[in-house]
């Protein structure tokens, strides 16, 4: 699962991490299965982790799938958070609806549509964001989200080192080269922004295909 690490590496996170609840293994056969992409139990977990340090009771993901990353932050809020899905397949969300059925916890809410417009309808603050949509949106999202956040809030986005990037090309794109396509330079771009941003505190952790957690100051 792990596009990042060595396979050394990876296969001391798979020792090493608790055994994920039932219904979350099964979700993640589920995606290897389909061949879905997914985060991956080892990001699910830091996932869980970062909810948790942020003391999270409200959640909004920008791209969701089938519930994957959703299932993850939902071990962490409390029974009366909310969690916001939402996802440009409907069949995607009927297919989180049907495994979050199936866990106990915060409130979720299932939006099919553009991700960005579903996002002004919600007020905030909101506690965590998650970015997993079309990458050349993420600084725009980002913005979006600053508003919205919760003093110690974190923005957490996924495929910054991997999946339709390579880490090389983005590290060359950060160097000054020209990027090699329209993702390096969406996730160059969005790299430069968080890091570069004096309202948060950011860091980037080689896990899954690469993740950035940026906490607001």
């Amino acid at each position: 699962m792990n596009r990042v690490l060595s396979d050394t590496i990876d296969a001391f996170l798979d020792a090493a991490n608790p055994e994920p609840a039932e219904l979350l293994q099964e979700m993640t056969a589920y995606g290897r299965e389909q061949n879905f992409p997914i985060v991956g139990p080892d990001v699910g977990q830091f996932f869980r982790v970062a909810a948790t340090l942020a003391d999270a009771e409200r959640v909004f993901e920008f791209g969701s799938g089938f519930g994957y990353s959703a299932a993850w932050f939902r071990t962490a809020l409390p029974e009366n958070g909310k969690i916001v899905l939402t996802d440009y397949d409907e069949s995607n969300l009927a297919t989180a609806r049907e495994f979050l059925d199936r866990q106990d916890g915060a409130t979720a809410h299932y939006e099919a549509g553009d991700a960005m417009a579903t996002f002004e309808r919600y007020d905030g603050p909101f506690d965590v964001v998650l970015l997993d949509h079309d990458k050349p949106q993420y600084v725009d999202a980002f913005e979006d989200a600053r508003e919205k956040l919760s003093d110690g809030g974190v923005v957490v986005a996924d495929n910054v080192m991997a999946g339709p990037v390579e880490p090389e090309n983005v590290t060359a794109a950060l160097d000054g080269a020209e990027p090699v396509d329209d993702h390096t330079a969406a996730i160059a771009a969005y790299v430069e922004h968080v890091r570069d941003d004096p309202g948060f505190e950011t860091a980037f952790v080689p896990l899954g295909e690469g993740i950035s957690v940026s906490v607001k100051r």
